[in-house]
């Protein structure tokens, strides 16, 4: 399990992350959102144990990240952007990998490599973005880690290599329960892999939980009246977001849906229909409740 407390980072004067409390449970797929800027990079850094916080702990296992050769060889980070040395190939960093994690599984990479045809003799410098992707992914899954990192890993990939991965990283959730870490703007993406999330604004976080149980009280509804209508309408309920058209309006409205539509009931609509909530539209309207960013560019 990983557990972080109080935890603080910043540069100088600039505080990225702060007051972070966060309890990811083993065998997890644990999907970090949030605007750019909010310090998802920083915080999969820190828990890497690549960074070192200014204040609180980053525990797994009761035993702490930072300077811990321990537990850092079961922890593996693919970076938004690898680090790697100007001469490196894929087979000397698959040396690397064989000489750091003891888990490295050479036949499970030679597979890889062959699925995806990769050069591993070509400099890594040499390669496109989406190849760079690839590559470290299947270091990666070659080391087959208990906690796996990915901070944008799918960025830059065609829909059937990320579908390849998805599979294979789910793959090893199954056979090893393995803890993954994602960060991805693409949040239909983490709703289809995930089950827990932790969105990031403003340095620390808004809001966590099972996604299953966050949307559970958020609710899409159309609805029309016989009339033209406002939004003082419905100035009882919990609005996340409320778009008009005449007599038709499309509310996101936050609580128990039973009570929801009880109340909406009570203002006689000629038409009421519940819509699904995806991860996405939750995200954007929390944060534009918050006042993040401006409604009508966002959506």
């Amino acid at each position: 399990m990983i557990s972080i407390t109080y935890l603080k980072k910043q540069y100088g004067d600039k505080v990225i992350l702060n007051n972070i409390n966060l309890t990811i449970q083993e065998g997890s797929v644990f999907g970090l959102i949030g605007p750019n800027g909010a310090g998802k990079s920083t915080l999969l850094k820190l828990i890497a144990g690549i960074l070192q916080q200014d204040e609180g702990t980053i525990m797994i296992n009761n035993s702490s990240v930072f300077n811990n050769p321990n537990i850092k060889k079961d922890i593996f980070l693919v970076s938004d952007e690898p680090y790697h040395s100007i001469n490196d190939t894929l087979k000397t960093l698959k040396s690397f990998c064989q000489y750091w994690y003891p888990s490295f599984d050479t036949s499970l990479y030679d597979a890889y490599i062959s699925k995806f045809s990769l050069d591993e003799n070509k400099p890594i410098k040499n390669f496109s973005k989406g190849l760079k992707r690839q590559a470290f992914l299947i270091l990666a899954l070659a080391v087959s880690p208990k906690y796996l990192l990915l901070d944008e890993a799918f960025d830059g990939l065609d829909s059937i290599m990320r579908l390849s991965f998805i599979r294979a990283i789910t793959k090893q959730l199954q056979e090893k329960q393995i803890t993954v870490i994602i960060s991805s703007h693409n949040l239909r993406e983490l709703e289809d892999i995930c089950d827990t999330f932790a969105l990031l604004e403003n340095n620390t976080i808004l809001q966590s939980g099972q996604i299953g149980e966050a949307k559970q009280y958020v609710h899409k509804i159309q609805i029309a009246f016989s009339k033209h209508i406002d939004d003082c309408l419905f100035s009882n309920l919990n609005l996340l977001s409320s778009k008009i058209q005449s007599r038709v309006a499309t509310l996101i409205v936050k609580g128990e849906l039973s009570q929801i539509k009880q109340s909406l009931q009570t203002l006689q609509p000629v038409f009421l229909e519940v819509l699904p909530v995806t991860l996405e539209e939750l995200f954007i309207y929390e944060l534009e409740k918050k006042g993040y960013g401006d409604q009508n560019a966002i959506i």
